[in-house]
């Protein structure tokens, strides 16, 4: 069953009592919430993902509520919690769907250490993955959201998840997250895209999300072989530029990107080694997305062609 087979008022109730079991890429997460915020950034969000039924065992235990005492009533807040856990410091009430955001990719990035987990995002064409990691402020989010408008697969914009058998990338495609211009960049790029209500003051300023196409989430379970590892920054008024990268750096500043490569140690060092063996390296700089895409889908139709001529 998907999440838009239940009306608005049905989802709060799940919601409210025993909990909305939620599908996202391999992990189940059972989220609970009274919040109005929570159950209409989850409709709105996530209407063709999969309600999974009740099962003995979750990935993630989440609830958002209000905390006790006077903020329930004065300036409320929300607060996250994962396992009757407190991670976080409360935010302000209207903030409490991109807590969910943020803390879905909290529990993922500190607690799955089966797969290698890379701050960058990711996404796929002609079976190939394209890694973009990047420092805050570097336009991945941006690049990727513009790439998932323009034929690229989605699978994920914040976690890069490396199996540590063989190196392929494992989808994990959730809302897309814009912050400030961002937001209206690609508004305007993709007026058809759909954008979550704006939420603003945050500590990464204004931020929105961007629902992930229907045929994406679909998709979900379908792994990509590593293509591109590029570290891109937006410069604005600079000209493209797309320099290539040795795989020394390369795997040297993918290394600094991962979340969990020191726990896992040789494991996390044989996933780094196969996703840099298996893919092109290269320092990107932008200023105009179309551009940037033209550039993308360049290497893309390079690479099906090389792969059709080694067969």
């Amino acid at each position: 069953m998907k999440i838009s087979s239940y009306s608005l008022p049905q989802l709060k109730k799940l919601l409210n009592t025993e909990g909305l079991c939620l599908r996202t890429g391999s992990f189940v997460s059972r989220i609970r919430s009274s919040l109005p915020f929570v159950a209409d950034g989850i409709a709105s969000m996530y209407a063709d993902y999969s309600v999974e039924p009740e099962s003995d065992f979750f990935d993630f235990h989440i609830s958002l509520e209000k905390p006790m005492g006077v903020r329930r009533w004065v300036r409320p807040q929300v607060q996250f919690y994962v396992d009757r856990l407190t991670p976080f410091k409360p935010l302000p009430l209207d903030q409490a769907f991109p807590m969910l955001e943020w803390g879905l990719n909290w529990c993922v990035s500190t607690r799955i250490n089966n797969q290698l987990t890379i701050h960058a995002a990711v996404v796929e064409k002609n079976g190939y993955a394209l890694i973009l990691p990047g420092d805050p402020g570097s336009g991945k989010s941006t690049l990727c959201a513009a790439l998932v408008n323009s034929g690229w697969r989605l699978l994920s914009d914040e976690l890069t998840m490396v199996s540590l058998a063989d190196g392929r990338i494992f989808p994990l495609p959730r809302p897309v997250s814009l912050k400030n211009e961002s937001i209206k960049v690609i508004q305007r790029f993709s007026p058809d895209a759909v954008i979550s209500r704006i939420s603003h003051d945050t500590s990464k300023g204004s931020v929105a999300h961007m629902r992930v196409p229907t045929e994406h989430v679909d998709r979900s379970t379908e792994t990509a072989i590593p293509g591109w590892v590029v570290f891109p920054k937006y410069i604005a008024g600079s000209p493209l530029t797309l320099e290539p990268l040795s795989k020394g750096q390369a795997c040297i500043r993918l290394i600094e990107n991962s979340f969990n490569y020191s726990i896992l140690s040789e494991k996390g060092f044989e996933a780094v080694t196969k996703v840099i063996d298996s893919s092109d390296c290269f320092d990107f700089s932008y200023s105009v997305l179309d551009d940037a895409i033209s550039e993308f889908d360049d290497l893309a139709a390079l690479k099906s062609g090389e792969s059709q001529n080694a067969t």
